[in-house]
């Protein structure tokens, strides 16, 4: 197949100049669009589930090596395929990075045809990949956002319509929801299905970065614009450039900062510390909050004029208990993409379980439920109380008695992974009497471990 047909992305991830400036002649050569980064960083932005390329990343660099690029590549994706490139013979390395994921490791100083041939081989089994996903989707009848947003509540299935609406409209927007809810999954999603998808998708928590050192990551700086700034520094924004910006937390933003913002936002320029010229940015920005910015803008808390060029548009994600009926969707499907995650083997989650999960309250929304998915799947205790079971106003009082003793029975076993010495010391009996107990309520260890 000539190599002029294809249309994917080579990213090479290299710090030495001479080597980035090489492959990206042989492969534009070869007919594929090749980007070079120095910094790894930049390049694993432009990573996505939806992303058509393949990556090259050099072994031995001192930005970051080159296995953990390659892990944190996999985790956005692992089946993009990862080619490690080193000029040194290390099987060992090689061995390890094959074993983690990688798809192919090549010495620099081997045939650069041979380069090319594993590239195309690579660049072939990505498209492979994205072709098949596509079509299992059409077979599903879904769409990628049902397996990013999960839920099927009225509040979820709204969301995802407006997601999909607002993508493809390049406005600034602000994403309202509390702590946990989602707002960068969001935004993740407002990005891969808009145009800007092939292009980096860039995040800042506004409330993680101390304020010394937020003008620097957002704009940039020049050499020498402070003291310890002894290379030019590409900001945020300036990363962000023909894709997406997306600030969480900007209520934590400092009101300083807030006013070179909207510059940016009004002009669509910037200008790095320490520097004169004004550099043209093309951005989507995408802004989240858990406050309410209209009160803070009202409370002199937040730049007025800000909130406006910001909220073209707005989006509400409402919070896990205004969604209770998601829980048992929800729970299962962190479940599984743990036990995939950990290479453990998949199992049903108890329906007791899930029902009682339901009843539950979850402050820390869908971060909470996912943390507590991923325990329950690596065998250790949940971290959430469960709650008594209710008593049954239905039957008469033997009927009663039974139900709610096989719900605290179940409930006990359901907390301690089905272990029987466990369980039967948390309900004050010995074992003895436990198996009678489950065996009068036909109830199996086994569906609880």
């Amino acid at each position: 197949m000539s190599a002029v047909m294809n249309t994917g992305e080579v990213i090479i991830i290299d710090d030495e100049e001479i080597v980035r400036e090489a492959m990206v002649q042989t492969l534009e050569l070869d007919g594929f669009e090749a980007m070079a980064f120095e910094h790894p960083l930049e390049a694993i932005t432009r990573c996505s589930m939806s992303w058509m390329g393949v990556v090259i990343c050099d072994v031995r660099m001192e930005l970051m090596a080159g296995l953990e690029v390659l892990e944190k590549i996999l985790e956005i994706d692992p089946e993009i395929p990862v080619i490690m490139f080193s000029g040194h013979s290390d099987i060992a390395i090689a061995i390890q990075a094959i074993r983690m994921g990688a798809y192919d490791f090549l010495e620099k100083t081997e045939d650069p045809q041979h380069h090319i041939n594993t590239v195309q081989r690579a660049w072939s089994k990505r498209q492979l990949v994205l072709e098949n996903r596509q079509l299992k989707q059409a077979i599903q009848g879904q769409h990628e956002i049902d397996q990013r947003l999960v839920g099927q509540t009225a509040a979820m299935i709204r969301l995802r319509e407006s997601v999909l609406q607002l993508a493809h409209v390049d406005v600034d927007l602000i994403i309202n929801g509390a702590t946990g809810t989602g707002k960068e999954v969001v935004a993740k999603c407002l990005h891969d299905f808009s145009p800007r998808a092939k292009r980096p998708f860039v995040a800042l928590n506004c409330g993680a970065v101390t304020e010394s050192i937020i003008e620097s990551e957002l704009f940039g700086h020049e050499a020498g614009a402070f003291t310890g700034a002894h290379k030019k520094r590409i900001g945020k924004i300036e990363y962000a450039n023909g894709g997406t910006l997306f600030l969480d937390e900007i209520e934590s933003m400092p009101a300083s900062l807030q006013v070179r913002l909207l510059r940016v936002l009004q002009e669509r320029t910037l200008q790095r510390l320490g520097g004169n010229l004004d550099i043209n940015v093309d951005i989507r920005v995408i802004a989240a909050s858990k406050a309410n910015l209209r009160e803070a803008a009202d409370q002199g808390l937040f730049r007025e004029d800000l909130f406006y060029r910001l909220n073209v548009a707005s989006l509400d994600i409402p919070s896990l208990d205004d969604r209770k009926e998601d829980i048992p969707v929800l729970f299962s499907h962190f479940t599984d993409q743990a036990n995939q995650r950990f290479g453990r083997e998949n199992k049903p989650v108890p329906e007791q379980l899930l029902r009682q999960l339901s009843q539950q309250s979850w402050p820390g929304n869908v971060r909470e439920l996912r943390n507590a998915a991923e325990r329950w799947a690596l065998g250790l205790p949940l971290n959430h109380p469960i709650e008594t079971p209710q008593i049954s106003h239905e039957g008469s009082l033997d009927e009663r008695v039974d139900q709610y003793e096989r719900d605290l029975i179940i409930a006990a076993l359901t907390e301690n992974k089905g272990q029987a010495e466990l369980t039967a010391q948390a309900l004050g009996i010995p074992r003895k009497k436990l198996y009678l107990r489950m065996k009068k309520h036909g109830l199996e260890r086994s569906d609880y471990q």
